[in-house]
């Protein structure tokens, strides 16, 4: 539409009555959106190239006056001919075409993204550290002219990639066609949605499609947006946001909260998965070597659904205790549902205890008579307490991961405790997954990027950079050091 909108301002001066017709004819279309995420698919963008040669048939710019401020001529315009030292050049203009005169010297070549374009990589000199080491390859240059050039040589290969987008806070932080986007811009959301869809396009034709991840920085003007252009744009990926505090003295807005935290999108396609980490980056945010324990589960199923004797009557039997030291005699197997649990007579000397609430509501138990047997006699459950009055008892077992863990060795054991289970020794380093809140003050950017900037580069200012631990830390968890 924004397209359309030009159209009809320059209609507006050869027919003004056509031109209100048609505004009339546009407007409810409009309003019938399709769908899902909506936005106008701007002209592409054009980037200056300075320094580059001007030649017949360049797209250029005129540049204002040497020493003046102002915006000057941002028309796009073609060189019809070069002769000693001044270009003709020409541009259309509704059905006219506008004829100059111009020095070369004043004029400024520019590319658009729609013209087809063969990047090319010039040398500009390198830092070596010896032998065989890794090395590192930084380019410089526009990143849709660097990541198309990419393609060429690394599609389908890549296994990261970390973008940091211009935020379109509306403070003059990013350009559009060379032009500083303003937060008046009535296109300014649409503007940033079409410059990044045309960069995760090609994004997605560099990584790996069977183990990737594209990671994306993004602060709360945008992240709506852009996780819903994700979405559209990865349909086939798993999609988190992590909340990422990196700014714990806040950046202002003005009468609004003080801003802490950015967002970090993790599109993660094929088999790519979050590794496991020595810190959750929410509350050990120090991280550390923790010793890894095994977790005892009460035997009675709990919850909001699905703990009722009627939800898997399999589940309701006795376990008998005796009546003079408290142990388990024997487990019984499960009754019909329509048979009334006073009906069990228990062996003698021994009393039937039964998966019932706190209110005295039949339950029922996690795991079957056989298996309940299997794990009391090795020792991996255990009658944790009883009460012959109510009628019930608390066992406790080990499933899962930690049950195999113990039967194949991974655990140190010790003997018995009193209760009969199994003294389970600590070992190793715990590991754990990272929660989608980090609160890691290593994240502090004025502490880890500005300053730590200022050190390597005094009297250098760089916009608004990022705490190197902040980095590291989203890429560490899907690439191996």
């Amino acid at each position: 539409m924004s397209r359309l909108s030009d159209l009809l301002r320059a209609a507006s001066q050869l027919d003004p009555q056509l031109a209100k017709d048609l505004e009339e004819e546009i407007q409810p279309l409009q309003k019938r959106l399709r769908f899902g995420l909506n936005f106008e698919r701007h002209a592409p963008e054009a980037v200056e190239l300075a320094g580059h040669k001007i030649r017949k048939g360049s797209k250029v710019r005129v540049l204002p006056p040497r020493g003046d401020t102002a915006r000057g001529d941002r028309r796009l315009w073609r060189v019809e001919s070069l002769t000693a030292g001044e270009a003709v050049i020409v541009t259309p203009n509704g059905d006219d075409t506008e004829t100059d005169t111009v020095a070369v010297d004043d004029l400024l070549l520019v590319a658009e993204f729609r013209d087809r374009i063969y990047p090319g990589l010039r040398p500009d000199g390198d830092v070596r550290r010896g032998g065989d080491k890794p090395f590192h390859t930084v380019i410089n240059g526009e990143n849709f002219h660097v990541l198309e050039q990419l393609t060429f040589t690394h599609a389908g290969v890549v296994d990261a990639i970390y973008i940091d987008p211009p935020y379109n806070t509306g403070a003059r932080d990013w350009k559009y066609n060379n032009d500083y986007v303003e937060g008046d811009d009535l296109y300014r959301h649409s503007k940033w949605l079409a410059f990044m869809e045309r960069r995760l396009k090609i994004a997605k034709r560099l990584l790996n499609p069977e183990d990737s991840v594209l990671i994306v920085t993004i602060d709360e003007k945008e992240y709506l947006r852009l996780g819903l252009l994700l979405e559209q744009t990865f349909p086939e990926a798993n999609i988190q946001m992590v909340t990422s505090s990196i700014k714990p003295s806040g950046s202002q807005r003005g009468d609004e909260f003080s801003r802490v935290e950015e967002f970090v999108y993790f599109v993660m396609l094929g088999d790519a998965h979050p590794a496991t980490s020595t810190t959750d980056m929410l509350r050990d945010a120090e991280g550390g070597a923790q010793l890894a324990k095994v977790t005892w589960q009460g035997l009675r199923r709990r919850g909001s659904t699905d703990w009722k004797r009627e939800h898997r009557p399999n589940g309701f039997y006795p376990i008998f205790v005796n009546i003079v030291d408290g142990s388990v005699h024997s487990v019984g197997e499960p009754i019909p549902l329509s048979t009334d649990r006073q009906a069990v007579s228990p062996p003698s000397g021994a009393w039937a205890a039964w998966p019932l609430d706190p209110r005295g509501a039949e339950g029922r138990w996690q795991i079957s008579p056989e298996r309940l047997r299997e794990q009391l006699a090795e020792g991996t459950a255990a009658l944790r307490s009883a009460d012959f009055q109510v009628g019930a008892a608390s066992i406790v077992y080990l499933k899962g991961g930690d049950l195999n863990a113990v039967r194949s060795g991974a655990f140190k054991v010790d003997g018995r405790d009193a209760e009969g289970k199994l003294n389970v020794l600590p070992t190793s380093i715990a590991t754990r997954k990272a929660k989608t809140m980090w609160l890691m003050p290593s994240h502090d950017a004025s502490a880890h990027g500005t300053a730590l900037l200022s050190r390597f580069l005094p009297g250098r200012q760089f916009p608004f950079p990022k705490s190197l631990y902040a980095v590291e830390d989203s890429l560490r968890f899907f690439v191996g050091a």
